[in-house]
């Protein structure tokens, strides 16, 4: 994998992760079920891509019940996170070459490269969705560019 795929991949995490935190300073947005769903949406596409390309079935019905509580929706971005790196520290060229049909997108093909790249442009556009949310509960955004991540490129705190 490229440095820039790998660096998108840890960026989304770390934004995902941060978002999350941010989610949990506030009783209002911590219990908020508009976002607990958006970023529901976000954990359930990243898991369909991640098993759509390790060739793993995916239970949609099961993924599709939103989690009960914000720390449940942590936990499962967590285990999300630790499959996915596990999967991508042994990932060949091959692989990400590989071609991919969904039947959300009948008549195409995509590589798992490209894969990769739409579940972390995906999660970016519905994070921006959720801080307008964040923000009408009264709380402020992290800031998250992917330029600003570059200079120190903190890790994945899920705590």
């Amino acid at each position: 994998m490229t440095n820039m795929m790998d660096d998108l991949v840890q960026h989304k995490w770390y934004a995902n992760a941060r978002f999350l935190r941010a989610m949990r300073e506030r009783e209002e947005t911590a219990s908020d079920q508009q976002l607990r769903e958006l970023m529901h949406h976000v954990l359930v596409a990243n898991r369909f891509w991640l098993c759509l390309s390790r060739s793993v079935p995916i239970d949609i019905e099961r993924e599709r019940i939103v989690p009960e509580s914000l720390d449940a929706l942590v936990g499962r971005f967590h285990e999300t996170h630790s499959d996915e790196s596990h999967w991508l520290a042994h990932i060949t060229e091959t692989d990400l070459n590989r071609k991919l049909e969904t039947p959300y997108i009948p008549g195409r093909t995509f590589t798992v490269e490209q894969g990769i790249v739409q579940i972390c442009m995906h999660s970016h556009g519905h994070r921006a969705q959720a801080a307008v949310r964040l923000r009408q509960l009264g709380a402020i955004p992290p800031t998250l560019d992917f330029i600003t991540w570059l200079k120190d490129r903190p890790g994945v705190e899920w705590s």
